[in-house]
């Protein structure tokens, strides 16, 4: 993606963008030839309203005038990259009417262009910061940037072995420990789940396990769904529910994500990143409905539903991670469709086994503007998962609480001493809005680093 943002003192004259409330307009017109313009493009400074200001000698670009509301949103500025004219540009904010940090942000977000495929050349347009500002939003851009590329990319080109690479490079780059665990050998190793679900596919299933930081500091565990792609095996999805299955590998994506941001702060955790890497295929070796799995942890599983094959991967990675006994484990998962009929596409779900740690992410999410939305375990709902002939069952009995019962089944796989928490996420953009194009979304991570900087920063 083009670079958002420029140094201010390597800026040559950038163009001023002024924001503007109806309150303080009349206080910006000084001349009648701008009130002039101002009124033939009819611009009342309302929120969202943009008007491009010339120079009255040259004609060219002398200022961009921009409506905001009061809110100081981190979006007041994201509908200006795709309009504005390639160039560089600064803000001007005398009234303070912004946020400085989030209104860039907002911008920084907006200018992502997932151009891998296109082959016309995208014009850049950049903001100059200072400073303290530009490295921090940077690298927060840059990693939402790569979360939305990956979920982004079509399965073709991102497999198993290819999200493996990324979290090998990635790992390379920051000087991190990646082993990862492929085909025949996970049964060898005792994944016998993410085994099971990846094994009709050509493209052979892997465990990634990532790790970074020092041992003695608290231990920190992502887990991540890596579907990468659900056609729902012999339980075959529709045309229409397998278009955006792409995106099914989008815990994974998140847990990397979070992972780039915790090294990139340096924050003092010993970190653990655990991604099950599969592609749910269909083959005369495919798993079937009614098969019976024994998994990581020795619990027996009745498979009820080969379409709900996320928890069955994300169930031997939770396993895992627990035998470390970590202070937290964190899994991201695109995992029910009932999540986002609760929530809609845009809020993801949250489960914990600590109301007080959901608690306070559900405030920080809406301090970060990054919502999320603390949903209830509810016990009782643990019959629907029974099973006659094993321990649990994959796909709870009838249509109610989806998501609920989902969270349940993982559950099971987690040591009730170690804080959890459980994010079911759409992890796309079902359509354009300033700063989030239609496509591949990162959605929670910076809540969830908001939280883990209050915790272990200090």
């Amino acid at each position: 993606m083009p670079n958002a943002f420029v140094h201010a003192d390597s800026s040559e004259s950038p163009v001023p963008i002024i924001p503007l409330t109806p309150a303080t307009l009349s206080d910006f017109i000084e001349t009648p030839w701008v009130q002039a313009w101002l009124d033939t493009n009819n611009f009342k400074a309302k929120p969202g309203q943009l008007c491009l200001l010339p120079d009255i000698e040259t004609g060219e670009l002398s200022q961009v005038l921009v409506g905001v509301d009061s809110k100081k949103s981190l979006w007041s500025l994201a509908g200006l990259p795709a309009k504005l004219p390639p160039g560089e540009y600064q803000l001007w904010d005398q009234e303070n009417l912004l946020d400085a940090e989030q209104a860039a942000l907002g911008w920084g977000l907006a200018c992502y262009r997932f151009d891998r495929y296109k082959t016309q050349p995208v014009q850049q347009v950049a903001l100059a910061l200072e400073t303290h500002l530009l490295q921090r939003l940077q690298e927060t851009v840059e990693t939402i940037g790569w979360v939305r590329d990956l979920i982004n990319t079509p399965a073709e080109d991102l497999g198993p072995d290819a999200l493996a690479d990324e979290a090998a490079n990635f790992a390379a780059d920051v000087g991190a420990q990646c082993q990862i665990i492929v085909g025949d050998a996970l049964l060898e190793a005792n994944y016998p789940s993410i085994h099971m679900v990846g094994r009709a596919a050509t493209n052979a299933p892997r465990l990634i396990d990532l790790r970074w930081g020092d041992a003695s500091h608290p231990k920190v565990t992502l887990v991540g769904k890596g579907i990468t792609f659900d056609s729902g095996g012999l339980d075959i999805k529709s045309d229409a529910g397998m278009l955006l299955m792409k995106k099914d590998m989008g815990g994974a994506a998140h847990a990397l994500g979070l992972a780039k941001m915790i090294i990139d702060q340096q924050l003092p955790v010993c970190l653990r990143v655990l991604i099950a890497a599969a592609e749910n295929a269909i083959a005369g070796n495919a798993f079937r409905p009614g098969d019976v799995l024994t998994t990581r942890k020795g619990l027996t599983v009745e498979i009820g539903n080969t379409d709900a094959e996320g928890r069955l991967v994300l169930c031997d990675a939770l396993a895992e991670a627990s035998t470390e006994q970590p202070e937290m484990i964190i899994d991201f998962a695109t995992l029910t469709g009932a999540a986002r009929v609760a929530l809609g596409p845009d809020v993801p779900a949250l489960y914990s086994n600590r109301p007080e740690v959901a608690a306070r992410w559900m405030e920080l999410g809406q301090e970060q503007l990054d919502p999320i939305w603390h949903m209830p375990l509810v016990a009782e709902y643990r019959e629907l998962l029974d099973s006659s002939i094993a321990d649990i069952n994959n796909m709870a009995k009838g249509p109610y609480a989806g998501s609920i019962t989902a969270a349940l089944f993982l559950q099971e796989f987690v040591d009730a001493t170690i804080d959890w928490v459980h994010i079911d996420v759409m992890a796309w953009n079902t359509k354009t809005k300033p700063g989030r194009p239609e496509g591949g979304e990162a959605m929670g991570i910076r809540t969830a680093l908001a939280y883990l900087v209050e915790r272990y920063a200090s």
